[in-house]
């Protein structure tokens, strides 16, 4: 059909952007903010990241352009499609960095959201490496503090264009089995000392089904499974319980500080795992230090 009335003339007229009705957009707007505030479900295809206790929910001057850059530097991950608002600004969206979900938004000032001018809540992220993340930014000209490394690792600080301060650290580095390095302060193994680890073996295998395999000394045991390393040792002569071994990352330091808050320390033994010592504190509870290889698990 051809004539002046052809359905198909309303495609040729000039499109008109149409004001939504003020009470509806205002509805929209708390909808979305109650269903922010209480949890709603997002659709997303990344399983890895999570929601954690404690989850950044930012406010961006552009959270589209926000998203392309945290991608291009942190190697973030979008998990679903951004919400827009009928005004047209990004109401919510999600990425993911590493296991962890980060939250953003545009400004709604009517809602109290804006960006801070100045200073601002600086948020802390691992990467796994700085000085690539320290070039990529500098590519989109963003400048960097690097102070290098202040005795508690390798940190940066830098300010995005999108009115966000950040702390990039990098992450411990991991083990050849491609799981994360136990941190400073984390225990790393566990020895469960028992009077009879003929007996503890037959209770917790009943009662927690652990499986055993045979230790590098007599009466010792390897605990299988996932989770913290440890090990059943039986026998007596020993302090009957938990002896949990921690990371540190200076041994010698560590120990120094053993000793001056009232504990005791002994000499540092080099093992197929690093370095270790003996140690009890100021209570005598004992317990192990152990200092990593530089090539963990290597």
């Amino acid at each position: 059909m051809t004539g002046p009335y052809d359905n198909f003339d309303a495609l040729h007229r000039p499109a008109h952007a149409i004001e939504p009705d003020p009470e509806f957009a205002s509805a929209l707007k708390e909808r979305l903010r109650a269903e922010l505030l209480t949890g709603g479900d997002m659709t997303t295809t990344e399983i890895s990241a999570r929601m954690h206790a404690l989850t950044p929910y930012l406010v961006v001057t552009d959270a589209r352009a926000a998203i392309e850059f945290y991608v291009e530097v942190f190697g973030a991950s979008r998990r679903a499609e951004p919400i827009v608002m009928p005004d047209g600004k990004v109401g919510h969206a999600e990425v993911a960095i590493g296991d962890s979900v980060l939250m953003m938004a545009e400004e709604f000032p009517e809602m109290g959201n804006t960006v801070a001018p100045s200073g601002g809540p600086l948020i802390r992220v691992e990467v796994s490496d700085v000085d690539r993340v320290i070039a990529r930014a500098g590519a989109r000209g963003v400048e960097v503090d690097d102070r290098g490394d202040t005795g508690h690792g390798r940190s940066v600080s830098m300010r995005d264009p999108f009115g966000q301060r950040w702390l990039i650290a990098q992450a411990p580095p991991p083990s050849t089995d491609g799981t994360p390095g136990i941190r400073h302060g984390e225990a790393g193994y566990f020895t469960f000392q028992v009077p009879d680890d003929t007996a503890a073996k037959a209770f917790y295998g009943a009662v927690l089904g652990w499986q055993f395999s045979p230790g590098s000394v007599e009466g010792g045991w390897a605990v299988e499974g996932n989770g913290v390393q440890g090990g059943l040792w039986g026998g007596p002569g020993r302090q009957v319980g938990w002896k949990l071994m921690y990371a540190v990352d200076d041994l010698a330091a560590a120990l120094e500080r053993v000793r001056a808050h009232g504990g005791t320390a002994g000499e540092p033994e080099r093992q197929p795992y690093g370095l270790s010592a003996d140690c009890a504190d100021d209570q005598g509870i004992e317990f192990w230090l152990w200092e990593q290889p530089a090539n963990p698990g290597a």
